[in-house]
């Protein structure tokens, strides 16, 4: 690749030539976190644990919820400060080790767990703001992930962490404006989150009213009555074909096993067969029978129905109020499950499964129209979410490599 003038060579790519490129090792000190038992949670001193240094870039006095009964000699041994980095140490996978989060605020006799890695720095290079970012770009976390072991779990330390090499801007002027650019967009896209939330609580409590007549939308007063399952709808059970017919090559058509071939309410094409038992339409209900049961979807396509699940096919009551029906109810399946291997249920519990709903099929259009408006704008936010996200990942890997300059 072209070193463009003004840019040089590393062993982390091309980097501005005003940038340091620096081992961790060279700006921190690291120290393995504090182990104690059980007993001592729950009360005394505030301490940072594994979730959150995980879930947070950058941590303040409000987010440490966690406690331990300590001496004072233990405090001061494993004392957090304003600018200390931290890192998650160990977890299930290696992607999820050596995510870092930095200390904002002074926190007063505040830990940090065994579960996480404290690097104090011994420079003044790296500013805390930009802290935040530094260890996040592809070209950081490939190294991390391939600096540590796995045995049961995936391992990280502060030796393996010191080898990993950052670029670091020259001033503290031009971190600043990249850690400010950054922070922006994840003002943006904590607003976003908080949103989203909302919404969902609010669609949750217009579920609680309407699908149970607690409210009634205007012009509506018919009566509202309890019905099988089975009386308004066939229950198609499904069966799974030979599995010598699957295969991953998108050859005959999808095969809709249970619940991981169910995402975000709609089947996803995991495995197709090229024989055929049971079978649903594009836009069916689909229903898990086991392990677990009653998790509702929509099939994205046409489709065979493996045993794990079945589809209802609607004849006496709205399709659409249906689907909002089940999807409401989705945890009282759990009364219905039985068998000691797999919780399932069998076709004449799916049948005998009962629902409200009211007599006019206007009003149970109108309810899932007013359902449906909320999913919408959820959906909206959502796709504004997943595009800030992308944004910010992108304005990251340039920034953070130097490849766009705020000086």
């Amino acid at each position: 690749m072209e070193v463009k003038p003004g840019y040089k060579q590393t062993e982390i790519g091309i980097v501005p030539e005003t940038w340091e490129v620096v081992e961790l090792g060279k700006l921190f000190s690291f120290k393995n976190g504090l182990n104690k038992a059980k007993q001592f949670f729950g009360y005394g001193t505030p301490i940072v644990n594994y979730m959150d240094v995980y879930t947070k870039r950058g941590l303040r006095k409000k987010d440490i919820a966690g406690r331990v009964s300590l001496s004072s000699q233990e405090i001061d041994n494993y004392r957090v400060m304003i600018g200390d980095v931290l890192f998650t140490r160990t977890s299930e996978t290696s992607e999820e080790v050596g995510i870092s989060s930095v200390v904002l605020d002074e926190l007063e006799d505040t830990v940090f767990s065994g579960f996480v890695l404290r690097a104090r720095p011994i420079t003044t290079k790296l500013q805390p703001l930009f802290a935040q970012y530094c260890f996040s770009p592809t070209h950081v976390r490939k190294q991390v992930i391939s600096k540590s072991t796995y045995t049961t779990r995936a391992l990280t330390n502060g030796k393996s962490l010191s080898s990993v090499v950052i670029a670091i801007p020259s001033t503290n002027n031009e971190q600043s404006n990249i850690a400010n650019s950054i922070s922006d967009i994840d003002i943006l896209i904590t607003s976003l989150e908080k949103l989203i939330k909302k919404k969902k609580l609010i669609k949750q409590g217009v579920m609680q009213e309407l699908l149970t007549g607690k409210r009634r939308l205007p012009g509506f007063s018919g009566e509202w009555e309890t019905k099988r399952l089975g009386d308004v709808s066939v229950v198609i059970m499904g069966q799974s074909p030979d599995s010598k017919y699957y295969n991953t090559d998108s050859k005959g058509i999808p095969l809709i096993q249970g619940n991981a071939d169910i995402q975000n309410g709609k089947s996803v094409s995991r495995i197709w067969t090229k024989s055929i038992t049971k079978e649903c339409q594009k836009g069916a209900i689909l229903i898990t029978v086991r392990a677990p049961v009653g998790s509702v979807g929509i099939s994205s396509s046409r489709a065979c129905l493996g045993r794990g699940v079945c589809a209802v096919q609607p004849y006496s009551v709205n399709e659409r109020y249906l689907y909002w029906q089940l999807k409401f109810s989705e945890d009282k399946w759990n009364e219905s499950q039985q068998g000691s291997t797999f919780t399932s249920v069998n076709s004449n519990q799916i049948k005998d499964f009962c629902i409200l709903c009211p007599t006019s099929f206007d009003e149970q259009a109108a309810i899932a129209d007013v359902i449906e408006d909320i999913e919408i704008e959820i959906d909206l936010h959502i796709k504004q979410l997943n595009k800030q996200i992308l944004l910010k990942q992108a304005m990251m890997q340039e920034l953070l490599t130097g490849r766009i300059r705020l000086v």
